[in-house]
Order: structure tokens, then C-alpha cells, then sequence
């Protein structure tokens, strides 16, 4: 069994964490605003398939790529899904 010190310096591990966290976000988006795949990539502009590509994990491995640079300087990279409103807020205080 891979120890939690050993598994976070793996890029596959943040990799999967990433696309996790994506799929969840756009499920959720689907869900709360009663949208299909389709719909979703019709708002989006892109294919269907590459929702799908999305939703599988299947995506952008320029991610790996910075993932693997990020822990070669000893940093993890961390990505916070904020509502935009929430953002737009904090930057005209």
C-alpha cells in the first residue's frame, strides 16, 4: 500500500483529483439547471464529445503537465471552485 506522503507526490494522483472534482462540478451544473450533455455542449460551443471526453476524464492533459512542474518545485496545485458571483464580489470591494 502507497503511504498519503508517497501518493501526493504522483501527478496521476492530482490528475484524478482534478477530473473528479471537474466532473462534480459539471454534474452538478447539469443537475441544477436541468441540462443534458448535449444541451451543455451546445452552450458551451463544442462538440458533444468532448463533454463527453470531459465527463470520462478524457481531457486537457496540459494539466498533467503542470501538475508534474508543480510538484518538481515542491507545490501541489490547488483549484477552488467559487461562484462567480461570489468572485466578481471580492474583486470590486
Amino acid at each position: 500500500m502507497i503511504k498519503h506522503d508517497d501518493l501526493i507526490k504522483r501527478p496521476e494522483y492530482w490528475l484524478e483529483t482534478i477530473q473528479n472534482e471537474i466532473f462534480r462540478q459539471v454534474t452538478t451544473y447539469l443537475k441544477d439547471n436541468n441540462l443534458t450533455q448535449t444541451h451543455f455542449s451546445k452552450q458551451l460551443g463544442v462538440s458533444k464529445g468532448y463533454v463527453s471526453q470531459v465527463m470520462k476524464g478524457e481531457f486537457n492533459y496540459t494539466l498533467k503537465k503542470l501538475i508534474e512542474l508543480s510538484l518538481a518545485v515542491g507545490k501541489v496545485p490547488v483549484i477552488v471552485f467559487k461562484p462567480m458571483d461570489e468572485i466578481i464580489l471580492t474583486e470590486n470591494e
